[in-house]
């Protein structure tokens, strides 16, 4: 079992920043990627980042640019440095992390982000 603890969400005004991290516990698998996912009322879970063990990182569209993901190895801790917050980016943040080889997710409780106008 993999544990989670998010921390770093809150209330920004549009155009301000946030960092979010997100330590793991527990099993940790030397191969994994660990990223976050955003999830706004009455939509889909969607995609914000990921990087996984090696340092790769892959990026949503909407948060090119603003967005970046880092992680530390040596702590299983993974952040996410967010500029120029737009309304748009307000939603429950989740950090999750996957298992190499089987692709299993393991998720956090979340983290409210609200970004005013």
């Amino acid at each position: 079992q993999v544990q989670l603890m998010e921390s770093g969400g809150g209330l920004v005004q549009a155009g301000g920043s946030l960092r979010l991290s997100c330590a793991a516990s527990g099993s940790i698998f030397r191969l994994n990627t660990m990223g976050w996912y955003r999830q706004a009322p009455g939509k889909q879970r969607d995609l914000v980042a990921l990087i996984n063990s090696g340092g790769s990182t892959n990026y949503a569209d909407s948060v090119k640019g603003r967005f970046t993901i880092s992680r530390d190895n040596a702590k299983n801790t993974v952040y996410l440095q967010m500029n120029s917050l737009k309304p748009e980016d307000t939603a429950v943040y989740y950090c999750t992390y996957i298992v190499a080889i089987t692709n299993y997710n393991y998720w956090g409780q979340g983290t409210q982000v609200t970004v005013s106008s």
